[in-house]
């Protein structure tokens, strides 16, 4: 799998990708396994968990709470993670960086040394705190240790050209191309939010990515026997029990991984509550995580596609439906989204989404509210997926402002008083954006269906 600009390359390139030429500046000769004996703990585990990063092999968040790093000390744990989401942030800006260095700047590399080198070259970057040669010493070691011993040379040469190059200048302006760049985002992806949302806005989502998720809440009693989640999972979980408080059946129809599920447990303890998702191996994740709460003990899990015909007729008052997203609202937590993500994979999102809607709809009770949400920041997943259903459904549906809802939120004292959401009403739906609001980017609309809730 290529990444990014895709300096790396797999497979059989390997022998071909990097210069053969092992001139003396690589230093003497060394086993892989003396290279690696040679590498800090912390860089051994965040040079292979990005190897599997990089080949679709896993999430960097559960790749960084598996084996891979519980043997380190707590020390060695911060470093790798912050190697491996620095990286994964900045490798766009690091491929286009080193792209300059190079002898031949379209030249492929193979993926072991493309890695080191961003390992290496983020450090000498963005990491004041890490010695350069440190950095640069065990960029070589690692590239040696992946058995490339033919490309030392070459990472040693470019990292030193790193190491040494003054810091670029300010730009009076920047185009799109160059902030997307120099800010490691996609071309496609940023060029689309300037036509969205605007050039400072897209400017403003693009250096949210880049920095870590705040350790600080818009909420107000965090903790407890409250769930940890992101603001902006809590925010739409919140809107959803806000919009129907006094209902007595209610369904979380894309509930793992469940931070939404106890909100609405929580906030609704007098309601039937069933929490599906369409994945066994997430349900009983779910499941597990659940009953660790006494207040969601009464909650239903099982196993359920929203978008197959029901088995059953129950019918629910409110209905959250999250639906799974292309993720674009949360690239500062899940940097590589940024390189899987395809312009085509978005319509392909969009028609899962529709029959995940249409389904859960199937469900809702007349006068009853369903959330439709997704932590994604394209319209094709938002705006579109809604008008589509709700245009076929023949009037027995409408939209209902969240504006009222989010006052009540204020009202019930939930959110800080300088969590200011006004700019994040577009045409009563709830569109929030990195940078620009203090969470993730969330899409948020309700619907009801036309009727009253029998007794």
């Amino acid at each position: 799998m290529r990444q990014g600009t895709g300096i790396g390359e797999q497979g059989s390139a390997k022998a071909k990708a990097a210069p053969r030429g092992r001139p003396a500046s690589a230093g003497p000769t060394l086993s892989a396994a003396e290279a690696l004996a040679k590498v800090t703990p912390a860089r051994r585990a965040a040079f292979e968990i990005l190897a599997l990063v990089g080949a679709n092999q896993g999430h960097s968040d559960e790749l960084l709470h598996s084996a891979l790093t519980e043997a380190l000390t707590p020390e060695d744990r911060n470093l790798a993670t912050a190697l491996v989401m620095g990286v994964l942030r900045w490798q766009i800006a690091l491929d286009a960086r080193i792209r300059t260095l190079l002898q031949r700047p379209d030249q492929r590399l193979a993926e072991p040394v493309a890695i080191a080198l961003r390992l290496g070259a983020f450090q000498l970057l963005h990491m004041d705190r890490i010695p350069a040669h440190a950095a640069l010493s065990e960029s070589v070691e690692l590239c040696r240790a992946a058995e490339q011993p033919h490309a030392t040379g070459m990472v040693n040469a470019i990292l030193r050209k790193i190491a040494t190059a003054q810091t670029p200048g300010t730009r009076v302006f920047e185009s799109t191309a160059a902030f997307a760049e120099r800010l490691g985002h996609p071309r496609w992806l940023v060029e689309r939010w300037v036509a969205a949302y605007g050039r400072d806005a897209a400017l403003a989502i693009c250096e949210a990515g880049q920095r870590e998720p705040s350790a600080s809440s818009i909420f107000k009693g965090v903790g407890g026997d409250l769930p940890v989640m992101d603001d902006g999972s809590r925010l739409v979980a919140e809107l959803a029990a806000a919009a129907m408080p006094d209902a007595r059946r209610v369904w979380d129809c894309c509930a793992a991984p469940g931070g939404k599920t106890l909100i609405l447990a929580h906030r609704l303890p007098s309601a039937e509550l069933h929490a599906t998702d369409v994945s066994p191996k997430r349900t009983a994740q779910m499941q597990a995580r659940l009953r660790r709460f006494a207040y969601a003990e009464r909650v239903v899990c099982a196993v359920v596609d929203t978008a197959a015909p029901p088995k059953d007729d129950l019918t629910f008052d409110l209905i959250l439906c999250d639906v799974p997203c292309s993720g674009t609202g949360t690239l500062a937590a899940n940097p590589e989204i940024r390189h899987r993500l395809k312009p085509e994979e978005l319509a392909r999102q969009a028609e899962r989404q529709r029959a995940i809607l249409a389904g859960a709809l199937r469900r809702l009770a007349p006068g009853g509210r369903l959330v439709y949400s997704t932590c994604s920041l394209e319209p094709e997943e938002n705006e579109e997926v809604v008008a589509g259903v709700l245009g076929a459904a023949a009037g027995e549906l409408r939209r209902v402002p969240v504006d009222e809802l989010l006052q009540s939120l204020r009202a019930a004292d939930l959110v800080r008083a300088e969590a200011a959401f006004d700019t994040a009403l577009r045409s009563g739906a709830l569109r929030t954006l990195p940078g620009l609001h203090p969470c993730d980017g969330f899409f948020a609309v309700v619907i009801e269906r036309s009727g009253s809730i029998s007794g």
